[in-house]
């Protein structure tokens, strides 16, 4: 269940960045207004994910046999260096429209 969870997280994430870049190239708007959104967008997104994964590295039960335990604790570490990995990413866009905001 949690695999299934995580890996809707991801997708879930991954999906929302994708949309905004196409969105990006897309805009009917000026740019300095599309840059505006997409760093709203991509900041809502952090946190979101920095949420996201304080919960699943937060959450653990006390039920079930240590196997199970132990998968979740690998499903929670991978979605945590998932997590880690697309926020990052999510830094470099905002800094980079951060960049040429301040050029313009």
């Amino acid at each position: 269940m949690a695999s299934k969870t995580t890996t809707g997280i991801v997708c879930f994430t991954t999906g929302a960045l994708a949309g905004a870049a196409v969105a990006l190239l897309f805009a009917p708007e000026k740019g300095r207004e599309t840059r505006s959104w997409l760093s709203y967008q991509l900041e809502r997104t952090r946190e979101i994910l920095a949420d996201l994964t304080e919960s699943l590295v937060t959450s653990r039960t006390d039920e079930g046999p240590s196997s199970a335990r132990a998968e979740g604790q690998r499903v929670i570490r991978d979605a945590k260096d998932k997590a880690e990995q697309l926020l990052g990413d999510v830094d470099q866009l905002i800094n980079q429209i951060n960049s040429r905001r301040t050029t313009l």
